[in-house]
């Protein structure tokens, strides 16, 4: 099993801090919705750590989002 295999994608997620910010805009989530917002987290990570990678780095830059 691969690291990232055992990690939930719902724990990359500072769920106060989302709420603040849904908060500020008289919206809530659904309890279903954090394992979507982890996988979009998840997703751009790889995608960025790709782009590093490709580019011969080692470190992830903003650049790379």
């Amino acid at each position: 099993m691969a690291p990232s295999d055992s990690i939930n994608p719902a724990d990359f997620v500072v769920k106060s801090k989302v709420k603040t910010l849904l908060s500020e805009a008289d919206m809530r989530i659904s309890s279903d919705a954090w394992k979507d917002v982890g996988h979009q987290v998840t997703r751009a990570i790889k995608q960025a750590i790709r782009r590093a990678q490709s580019n011969g780095r080692k470190t992830v830059r903003g650049c790379d989002f």
